[in-house]
């Protein structure tokens, strides 16, 4: 029994090559999540806020706001009295906000142009299969139109039939008024005989 139990153990590696491997892991096996340092949020989400403050930042009315602001900042810390003053005149704190600001709203203006990169390029490439289609489409119909009149080229038309008609009628009509000749069909050259001998 005990040799039965020691023949179905897996032999484990033993000596240098021990340490030095790692557990194989199965691959008909999905690996365990691992574990994220850092917050998880959804890129669009993100994306479509970043889009939001970047086309409220490219508006007229975020640049009188802010004008607004920076000027109120400005005139209470020089026109209140000190003790109400947060910000003294070479404005420092009003510098690192406004630095701050701008470190902010760069990369998210970078972020929606991106995006909007990202449209453009595939409404692009929408509008190239739509164009391959239509030059297809086109081209086939082309196609068709050509066989079409191939077609009718060869079909006799009524207006060549008439005039083929005309022509018959006119021809029989002169042979017919004294020029006679033989006759184009058997049945002609029959009858001319019939009316000679009677």
């Amino acid at each position: 029994m005990a040799h039965e139990r020691e023949g179905t153990r897996e032999r484990m590696p033993s000596g240098a090559t021990a340490t030095s491997r790692a557990p194989r892991t199965r691959l008909d096996q999905p690996r365990p999540p691992r574990r994220r340092v850092l917050p998880e949020w959804d890129p669009e989400a993100f994306g479509r806020l970043s889009e939001r403050v970047a086309r409220f930042i490219g508006t007229g009315r975020f640049l009188v706001w802010m004008t607004i602001v920076i000027v109120v900042w400005v005139l209470w810390n020089i026109a209140a009295p000190s003790d109400l003053r947060w910000d003294e005149y070479p404005f420092i704190f009003l510098t690192l906000v406004l630095s701050l600001q701008a470190s902010y709203a760069a990369p998210l203006i970078l972020l929606a142009q991106n995006r909007q990169d990202d449209r453009d390029r595939v409404n692009l490439e929408q509008d190239r299969k739509q164009n391959e289609r239509s030059i297809a489409d086109t081209e086939y119909l082309t196609r068709e139109i050509a066989a079409l009149r191939i077609g009718l080229g060869e079909v006799a038309t009524r207006d060549w039939m008439r005039s083929e008609l005309q022509d018959l009628t006119k021809e029989l009509e002169e042979r017919h008024n004294g020029h006679r000749e033989p006759g184009v069909f058997p049945a002609d050259r029959s009858r001319g005989r019939d009316v000679d001998d009677r």
